[in-house]
């Protein structure tokens, strides 16, 4: 079975986009409308992910949201990974912000 991907200039506006980036990389600059739970807190945070819609999943390059992406459909969710992750997204010029100071970035 292949794992759904999608481009990141092909997530809709309105996707609920699920970040799986560790707390100083979703700092540093994300998605303004993502949610944050890293990949490493997801099985026990699984309820906070919304049912019945698809969950666009990101990291930085791709690896660890194809992880999460795999795990959240083994689980019952309809989970799609966005390929290249945030280095992509930024890239493909789509909007970010960041929790510090500084203009966001890729960390």
């Amino acid at each position: 079975m292949t794992m759904p991907e999608v481009e990141a200039k092909a997530v809709p506006d309105d996707a609920y986009l699920l970040d799986v980036r560790e707390v100083d990389e979703w700092r540093a600059g994300h998605a303004p409308t993502a949610t944050h739970i890293p990949l490493g807190d997801l099985q026990n945070r699984v309820g906070e992910v919304p049912q019945g819609r698809p969950v666009y999943v990101i990291c930085r390059v791709g690896g660890r949201s194809a992880h999460a992406t795999t795990w959240l459909n083994h689980v019952g969710w309809e989970a799609i990974n966005v390929d290249g992750g945030m280095q992509s997204w930024a890239a493909s010029g789509l909007p970010m912000v960041s929790e510090t100071a500084q203009p966001p970035y890729v960390a």
